[in-house]
Parts: C-alpha cells; structure tokens; sequence
C-alpha cells in the first residue's frame, strides 16, 4: 500500500462494521456489561458542526476500551424526534413534521456514520415513531393509575387507595394529594356514586389536570417551558411570552422531591449538577400562615414563611400579580392601576421577573388583610418578583429582615418594624441555647429561634390559622403543549372528565390535520382532526405531551428496542440496569435530567425497573466554541455609492474600520481567499477594492465565539473527515483539552494531528519512490527500552480513559511514536500492542493496521486491550556521563547494583577514558551514583 489515504480507509471499515453488525452487544453473556449513553439529539436540518460530535467521541473512546476490556457494551443512538422546530417548518410549509424530521435524521446518520462511532444501530429509536411513543403513552397511563403514599414513601396503584377508602374512609391516607382534597368516612365513600368518587380519585394521581400559569406565547400558539423563553419572549421566533393561567395536565414530581434530593448522594455526577437540582428543588422548613382579608374575613391570604419568629415584622402583603385573588381584592379607586400592572406582569418570563432586582415596581390592591398573631392591619400589594406558582404566591413582607422587602418598603413609603434577628445570634454558638431579644414580639418576647418557632407553629395549630410545613421551590411539571408535533394523550373526555383510552388502543397516533395552527375558535391544532374521536363519540385531549416526555424514560428503550409486548423485558432490563456512563450538556440539569430521575424512581415504586437512579455517572462536556474569522471594510465605503474598501489586518495602520464575519471555511492559516469571499458576499463585495499584504495576500482577524451561522464561523465535520480523516478529527477534538472545559476550535491547529497519523503509520510502511510501500514490520524481539516506551504509554491511556481525562492520551501517543519512530523501532510485539491501545481514539488506521498485522477474527474490537507490565518501567540501570576534567566525553551504561569501586574500575579500563587519559594516571575519580562520573587528571 502507498502511503497511507484515510478515505478509502475509513469507508472501508465503516462499510465492514455495518455489514457486520460489529458494535451488537453479545446476547445471554456471562460478561460484565458496559452502558454507556450519549444525550440522544434532536435532529435539526443544520446538520452537525464540530462542535457537536466532542461528547460522543469521549463516549466512543470508552465504549471501545471497555469492549477490549472483557465488558459486553451497550452503546446506541436515536433521536428526539418530537419538537417545535419541525412544526415551525410545518407551519411555513404546510409539510408534514414527519417529512424533515426523517430528511434530517437520515442526514445526522450519515454524519455519524462518517466519523466512525461504534452505535449500535439495530437499536435506534425515535420518540416520534408510534412503535416508540406507545410505551411513553403507557407509562403516562401508569402516572395517571397511580398514587403516592407518604408511609410507604412510594407510588402505589390507585387500587390500595380505593380500598382504603372503603375501610376507613380517609382517616389512613398519608397522601400526597391537591391542597383542597376532603375527607371523609368509609360510609361515606361507599355511599358515593361512581362519578363522586371517581372526582374524588383526581385529586391524588401522579398525573392530574389543573389551572397552572404557565408560559403561553400567542404567536406560536403553545406552552413554552422556562428553558425556552429568553428575555421574555421565545427562543424559537423571539416572539412575547406571557404568563397565562390555563388548565393543564400536570406530573406531581413534587411526590418525589425528597428522594430526588437524597439521590444526588448516591450517584457520580459533579457537584455543580447536583447543587443545581438541589437549588432548582429548593427544600424549605417552616410555617403554613392565614393571614385574614379585612373586608370579608371567611377569606384568608396564605404564606409559607421559613422564618415564622418574624412575623411581628409583618408591614406589607405581596401577592403575584396573577393570584386568585386579585379581582377580589382590589378595590374601585385601584382597579385601574392594579388592571395595568398585571397586564404588564404578564408580558414578562418567570425567569426574568425572579432574576430582575434593580427594578422595583408594584402597586396597592386597596385591600388590607390582618397579622393573626398582634390583629394589626396589612396593606396588601402586587408585585412580580412573587410567583403564583412559587409556594402560594403570596409573600408575608417583613422589611427588617429581607433585603427586597426593604427596597419594596422604603420605594412605596411604608412601614419598617425593626427585629433583631435571634437567627443570627443562634448561627454563632453550636448549642443554639443564646436567647435572641425580639422587639414587640408578642408572646416570644426572650425566647431562642427554635424556641420561638416551636412556639409560634403551636399557637397556629391550635387556632387552626396555620401548620408546620415543608415547602418545596418546584412545583409539579406542566405536562401540555398546544402543538401537533408530540405524543397525544391517551386520554378522553365523558361527562367533562377524564378517562383512559384501553390499553389495547396504543398507540394513540397523531390524526391527520389540515394545517398545523390552532382552530379559529383556540383549540390546539388536533382541534382541526376531522371525526377524531374515541370510540367515535368522546372528545380527545387535544393538547400534546411536551418534548422532555420521550426522553425521561428512552434509555430502557433501547435494552430491547423491539419489544411490542412491554418497554422491555425484564431480562433485558435485569441484565442492563441503568447506564453506567452518561455524557451530555449542562443546559439539561433541571429539565431532562430531573425529569429522568422522576419516571425512573416512578418505574421502580411500580416493580418495572430495579434501581432507584438512572445515570450512574454523569460527564457533561464542554463547548467547542468558534473561531470567528474578520475582514476590514474601512468607515464610509460601501455605501451611498461608495465603492466598498476591504484592508488586510496589518495594513490597517490606524485606519477607522468596521470588522465583518468571513466563512472560516475560505480562510486558511488566517489567508482569505479572495476569489471565494467575493463569490460567497457579492452583497458586499461589488466593485469592491481590496488593500492586501504586501505579497498579495489578504489577511484576516480573529476571535473566538460561540459557533453559529450567523457569525460564519461553523465548521462542517464532513469537510475536515474529507481533507483530514475522522481519525484525525477524534483524535484533534480529545487533544483541544479537558473534556468538561469550553475551548475554542481551530482548523489551523489539525495539521500537528494530522501528522501524527501519518508518522504512526510509517512504522509500519516505508513508501517507494515507484508509489509502493514497503512492509517494515519483523518479528525481531524487543528491547528493555521499547518495551519501556509501550507500558509507559499502555499504564498511561488506561489511566487516563478511567479518568476520562483523553487530551493527555493524545500527547501521550504522539510522544510514543516519535520515541518509537527515533529507535527505528518497528517490531511486532511493540506494534501490535500500541494499535490496540490507540484503536478507541482512530479506530480506522488501527483496524487496517491490526488486518495488515495478520490478525483474526478480522475486527480489533474483538481483540484484548494489552496488559501493563510494570516490571518494564524498573530501572536496571543507569546510563552514566563520563567527565574528562569535566567535560563529557563519553557515557558507559551501569547496573544500578554496581558498587562505586567497581564502575571506577571499569571507567578507567574504557577505551575511550584510556585515549583522554593519555598514559597518565588519574588525581582523583569521584562517582555519584545514578548522576555521574567525573575523571580528573
């Protein structure tokens, strides 16, 4: 073979693979398994960049290794297939979303196939398949069959409540359940008709309909989750968002926020992921307060307070603006004001109303509630820093404690009550048993904070105005979208409730439509099915299931992807577990990642999966960001006329210039190439004049920004396999740097790799002159000192794969070679082995080296990945520098057992030491052991 051509190569193999099936896991092994799983991606027409393929190379990297280990690995890839983009595109185009989005995932496949990644295949899923979102939709049924049992601290089927109700009525039902839920007794419950009870029933499920405020966005005509929404209109369009209270159907995760905390300690994932869901969690301890309305006192504002003590601070009440009771609260002389600002409010994110503290703004209801515990009266205000679905969407103001209360106080001219804070005067001594002195305290004058919290919630419960409460920030999860583009609900309507469709209906499958907008009158756009109707006669749900639901549950999927009889097999699921290796992005902490670990601690109450977590650890990796590629067009050309000036970076000498992206992709070693900047840019290139280096070249800036089309600066990975080689391409993005660490991508810095590749490869061949290549691999046996440099090097890419630290492999070869590549070493029994350890990062130079090497069955995949030796990295001896008068003039090698009398011995009897010596007698030897040796004559 001449020397070496990565395409032919790489399709060679890629083709074999596929033939082949290499990378199915082994079916009924006794081997240990290995499961390791990427973020499964959504596939969008732009296609992949550079960027995007970082995290599945680290991934690839251990499924490889851990095959040569001895593990049976499980390693596939799908697509989130649901999702606003496609439908976007539906609404534009009138195409269905199912059209681009098979056009688009037909497009990742074959650039994932390109750049050689050991998927599994045969296991693909896509949520959008009907095969697929069968299971989502049953699992969906399972939540709405369920119920959740404090005692037992789990899901339960609703069958145990129902039984509990007709024994005891409710009077041993520790549930998590609606705030409004009755009780009341086993006679009671039996005497219920079935509509009574089941009405009763809705109120405990693990999936419910209820009024939430949500993120409603008139333009695209859905719900958007907080993550989808930036600076308070969409992500996708950036149309406005508004906060809209609509009836949805919820997941009540809440039933699971303290095992959703406890868990974090049980897996690896790093402390910055887990310290976002515990914040996102938000776990409080302290009083539920009823504040009553002044006006009419039946009525009564609740608060959730964590710091009960303060309550004599009380000088305001703040509600969210979209608070139930706001019309009701406000009065004629405020109705105006208050109508203003929540309408404003509405206009603005969830996010942004939480993050936003420069800005205060509010205004009065008219209305006043009164303090429970000293009868004063409390102004009651609006205001969007409070939430309606945060907590009770009511806000207890004590201005003396907290600083926006403060800022809200002293903005509208109210009342601040000063309280010393007990609390902090508690915090410095580990006894808690200091007496903290509050200030017109009532009946905890003297007392501590635990002592005045105890005290205070005692006095609530016995009055019925409050309770000791745990509060948690999340709340339950919306589960509607108002799209075509997702899972329907298996549900129908009878009698305006909500009932199941039979199990032996899934899938439920998106009806067709005639456009992809909501209905004239605001249904969703399943309101356009023409005679879509259960049974042919009850209304559908007509909203769909939002994109998070596919994805919280699809590594189970692909255990047994084929399996039309259950999600999966308990074999399967039994011998696979959960997957021991996850790596994806950081912007999936509190979505997907929590949503995760809900259905699968959900799926472990109801006895179909076996472990309580589903990712055991969790890599996120970083960006690859751009590197962004700048012209100079001078101030003042280019318009009105004015023939456009373009300078070179260096001949801009002070000149007042405006810089402007240029395609990457037409800049080389920062030289643009002209002739393709004005091909690509007539716009701005017409009549254009261009001041260039000196020799004729147009040089461009830089700087590194996130990659986007917009800044022109995303590289295609089908350009760099092309020119470079997908070993390369793997091989540069695991050499850029730490896997979890941002770094800027640079063409210019590939050719060191690309190098690489070819210098290992001449260790094997020697390219002719006539265009041949020369086989230089012999079976000669090694020596100590490349058998060093090989366990050097195996010690070193085992260590680092176990720590997923694979930039310091990549050095780690390339010092290697070039040690190997200087002793002209090219034996088998060295070469052999180093193959087999760089396979996981190129695994196409390697598999044809591991054929040239006559090796069977045929893949290196199936080959052992070598052992380490550390006997060949003990140092026998020392190769020591002889000094004639101090200067060396030779080195003679010593076993590191030599006494010092014996080296000099041998020192002055060398043929070299005897030339410098000259006949004469040495004044003095002195050898330092493992250092040197110097003669002086």
């Amino acid at each position: 073979m001449a020397d070496y051509n990565h395409r032919e190569t790489e399709q060679k193999w890629q083709r074999f693979w596929d033939e082949h099936q290499t990378y199915q896991p082994e079916a009924n092994t006794d081997k240990p398994k290995y499961y390791v799983l990427d973020m499964f991606p959504y596939p969008s027409g732009a296609g992949l960049h550079v960027g995007h393929p970082l995290g599945y190379i680290a991934s690839d990297i251990v499924a490889r290794y851990k095959r040569l280990k001895g593990f049976n690995v499980l390693h596939p890839m799908g697509f989130d297939s649901f999702g606003l983009p496609a439908e976007q595109y539906a609404i534009q185009t009138g195409q269905h979303p199912a059209i681009t989005t098979e056009q688009n995932r037909v497009r990742y496949i074959e650039q994932l196939k390109n750049i050689g990644f050991s998927f599994d295949w045969s296991r693909e899923v896509r949520t959008s398949d009907p095969a697929y979102y069968k299971w989502t939709q049953w699992i969906f049924m399972e939540l709405f069959r369920s119920w959740y049992n404090r005692d037992t601290d789990r899901a339960e089927p609703i069958e145990t409540l129902l039984e509990k109700f007709a024994t005891n009525g409710t009077t041993d039902v520790n549930a998590v359940c609606d705030d409004d839920t009755p009780t009341f007794t086993a006679a009671e419950w039996n005497a219920m008709s079935a509509e009574e009870s089941y009405k009763i029933t809705l109120k405990y499920r693990l999936t419910y309909l209820a009024d939430a405020v949500v993120n409603w966005c008139p333009a695209l005509g859905t719900v958007l989750a907080n993550d989808e929404v930036k600076d308070g209109v969409s992500e996708r369009g950036g149309y406005p968002v508004e906060q809209k209270l609509m009836r949805q159907w919820m997941m009540r995760i809440t039933a699971y926020a303290d095992r959703l905390l406890t868990g974090l300690d049980t897996i690896d994932w790093t402390e910055s992921l887990k310290e976002q869901q515990r914040n996102w969690i938000g776990k409080s301890v302290g009083a539920s307060v009823k504040f009553p309305v002044a006006s009419t006192p039946n009525d009564y504002i609740e608060v959730f307070t964590t710091r009960v003590d303060t309550i004599y601070g009380v000088t305001f009440m703040v509600l969210a603006p979209e608070h139930e009771l706001v019309t009701q609260l406000t009065t004629p002389e405020q109705h105006e004001a208050v109508e203003a600002y929540v309408n404003a409010a509405k206009m603005r994110s969830e996010r942004d109303r939480m993050a936003e503290t420069k800005v205060i703004s509010g205004v009065f209801t008219g209305s006043y509630c009164i303090n429970p515990f000293n009868g004063e009266k409390v102004p009651i205000y609006l205001a969007d820093y409070v939430l309606a679905g945060y907590g009770t969407g009511a806000v207890m103001a004590v201005p003396s404690g907290d600083q926006r209360d403060w800022n809200f106080a002293t903005h509208f001219g109210l009342p601040i009550i000063p309280i010393l804070d007990a609390q902090k005067d508690i915090d410095k001594q580990a006894d808690n048993t200091k007496e903290g002195h509050y200030i017109n305290s009532g009946i905890i004058n003297g007392m501590t904070y635990k002592e005045a919290t105890a005290t205070l919630i005692a006095w609530l419960e016995e009055r019925g105005l409050g309770r000791g409460k745990v509060n948690y920030r999340m709340r339950d999860a919306v589960f509607s979208r108002q799209r075509y583009w997702g899972e329907p609900v298996p549900v129908y309507f009878k009698g305006g409730l909500p009932y199941l469709i039979d199990e032996s209906d899934l899938p439920l499958e998106l009806p067709a439509i005639d456009k992809y907008l909501p209905t004239e009158t605001g249904e969703p756009p399943l309101g356009r099915a023409e005679g879509w109707k259960y049974k042919g006669q009850y209304e559908y749900e007509l909203s769909t299931m939002p994109g998070w639901a596919g994805s919280s549950w699809y590594w189970y999927r692909y255990m047994d992807p084929n399996n039309d009889t259950a999600f999966a097999s308990k074999e399967a699921i039994n011998y696979w577990q959960n997957v021991d290796l996850y790596i994806g992005g950081t912007e999936h902490a509190t979505g997907h990642l929590l949503y995760s670990r809900f259905w699968n601690k959900f799926l472990k109450d109801r006895g179909y999966v076996p472990q309580e977590e589903p990712f055991k650890k969790l890599i996120n990796q970083g960006m690859i960001q751009g590197r962004s590629n700048f012209v100079y067009r001078v101030k003042g050309t280019g318009q009105e006329g004015i023939a456009p000036v373009f300078v070179s970076l260096n001949q801009i000498n002070g000149q007042d210039v405006t810089p402007l992206h240029a395609d990457v992709n037409i800049v080389e070693n920062d030289v643009l190439d002209l002739d393709a900047f004005k091909a690509a840019r007539p716009d701005l290139t017409e009549n254009a004049e261009f001041i260039t280096e000196p020799d004729g070249r147009y040089t461009v800036g830089a700087e590194v920004e996130k990659m986007s089309k917009s800044k022109f600066n995303v590289v295609n990975p089908d350009m760099i396999v092309e020119k470079y080689g997908a070993d390369v391409l793997r091989l540069y993005e695991m050499f850029l740097g730490p896997l979890e660490q941002a770094k800027p991508w640079n063409t210019n810095g590939i050719d060191g790799v690309y190098r690489f590749i070819r210098k290992f490869w001449r260790l094997f061949y020697k390219d002719n002159t006539d265009g041949s290549s020369t086989w230089l691999v012999t079976d000669e046996q090694p020596t100590p000192a490349e058998l060093k440099i090989l366990h050097k090097t195996i010690q070193k890419a085992e260590g680092d794969i176990d720590l997923y630290s694979f930039n310091t492999s990549v050095s780690a070869f390339m010092v290697c070679v070039n040690e190997l590549t200087a002793l002209n070493c090219h034996k088998r029994a060295i070469l052999q082995d180093l193959v087999l350890i760089l396979s996981s990062y190129a695994p196409h130079i390697t598999e044809e080296l591991w054929a040239a090497l006559g090796n069977e069955p045929g893949t290196i995949s199936k080959a052992k990945f070598p052992t380490f030796n550390p006997a060949y990295l003990v140092e026998d001896a020392f190769e020591y520098p002889i000094q004639i008068n101090g200067k060396v003039r030779t080195t003679i090698s010593f076993s590191l057992d030599r006494a010092p009398t014996e080296i000099e011995k041998e020192v002055l009897a060398d043929e070299i030491v005897q030339k410098w010596l000259d006949g004469k007698s040495p004044k003095k030897v002195v050898v330092v052991p493992k250092r040197i040796v110097n003669v002086v004559i």
